[in-house]
């Protein structure tokens, strides 16, 4: 079983895979790790993000068992990792290990922004998560707030409207729905309704509505 969860920044796509995959039994990978340890990396060598032979490199080097590093987290990552993300040759050199996570048994959950398009085009599950930019903005702001962060709304507004659009118009591998996606819209929803809504999702398209 794959399911692919897929959104945009602040979306919560990332905790509801994980709840996902802790309901199901299943393995989860935040993709969105992957290209934020790559930005991690080419900085550790103080390379340059967007030049993609410090890119590739970084992700060719890349140890999986990294992804635990709690400075992952960090929110000046989240830009720098849509940088590296913008690199064809990084997508390619990620998508393999991606593919190989998504076998694993008995079931696998991936969150990112390109699971159910490019990844894993034929997941038995495929759901897009959406959410107004305001709403998403104020999350993520009460979020930083909350570890600490000297930051403003107008500020955090204006990184998710930049990541946005950064994500939707790259050239390799955009964010966008698949064509079977199903959306969810946690606009209005806290994070136990967005569960809950898609728990039924999941169920409806299996075939186990109300199991």
């Amino acid at each position: 079983m794959i399911i692919a969860i897929d959104g945009p920044a602040a979306s919560g796509k990332g905790t509801l895979a994980r709840l996902i995959a802790e309901h199901f039994g299943y393995h989860h990978l935040d993709t969105g790790l992957l290209y934020r340890a790559v930005a991690r990396d080419v900085r550790a060598v103080e390379g340059r993000l967007d030049d993609p032979s410090h890119a590739a490199q970084a992700a060719r080097a890349l140890n999986p068992a990294t992804l635990d590093d709690p400075t992952l987290r960090h929110p000046g990552l989240g830009n720098a990792a849509s940088v590296v993300a913008q690199i064809p040759e990084v997508r390619r050199i990620l998508l393999d290990f991606q593919q190989a996570f998504a076998l694993k048994p008995p079931g696998a959950v991936l969150d990112g922004r390109d699971i159910g398009t490019v990844v894993c085009p034929h997941a038995d599950v495929k759901i897009f998560v959406i959410a107004k930019s305001a709403v998403r903005a104020e999350r993520r702001y009460l979020e930083l707030v909350g570890r600490g962060e000297a930051v403003t709304r107008d500020e955090i507004l204006d990184q998710i409207q930049r990541r946005d659009q950064r994500d939707r118009d790259r050239a390799d591998s955009p964010l966008k729905p698949a064509d079977d996606a199903l959306l969810l819209d946690t606009t209005d929803l806290d994070i136990d309704g967005s569960f809950d809504a898609a728990v039924e999702l999941i169920k409806r398209k299996i075939g186990q509505p109300g199991a």
